[in-house]
C-alpha cells in the first residue's frame, strides 16, 4: 500500500478530540491492533491549520505512542504522518478516501500532568 509523506513543518496542530479506541469491528466490539506489535490502536481528531487554511483529520496511531495529556485545543506534535489513499466497495457502492497514521503523538503543553485529588 501506498503511503505519502506529510509535512508538518510550519503548521499548527492541535487537538480536536481527544485520543479514542479504534475499534476494527463496532458491531462485535472487536478492537483494532497493530498489526506489527499487536498494540491496541486510537484515533486522534487533530485540527491542522496551515498558509490560513484549517481542516480536521482523523489521526491513527498505536496508543503507547501517545505521550502527554491530550485534552481538546492542546497543541500537539505528530511524528511520522502519512496519508493513506484507499478503496473498497461495500454493498456495490464503491467508496474511497485518505486515511492518516503517526508514529507517535505527543502534547506540547507545559504542564501535562494532572493534580491528584486529596
Amino acid at each position: 500500500m501506498r503511503q505519502i509523506p506529510v509535512d508538518t513543518n510550519g503548521a499548527t496542530l492541535m487537538v480536536a478530540q481527544p485520543p479514542q479506541t479504534k475499534m476494527r469491528d463496532k458491531r462485535n466490539g472487536v478492537i483494532a491492533t497493530d498489526r506489527d506489535t499487536g498494540n491496541t490502536l486510537v484515533t486522534v481528531d487533530v485540527l491542522f491549520v496551515m498558509n490560513g487554511n484549517a481542516e480536521v483529520i482523523t489521526v491513527t496511531v498505536a496508543e503507547p505512542d501517545v505521550t502527554g495529556e491530550l485534552a481538546m485545543g492542546t497543541s500537539i506534535a505528530v511524528t511520522g504522518l502519512v496519508a493513506v489513499p484507499w478503496e473498497n466497495e461495500f454493498n456495490g457502492q464503491k467508496r474511497h478516501g485518505i486515511s492518516f497514521r503517526a508514529v507517535a503523538v505527543t502534547s506540547l503543553a507545559a504542564g501535562t500532568t494532572t493534580p491528584k485529588a486529596a
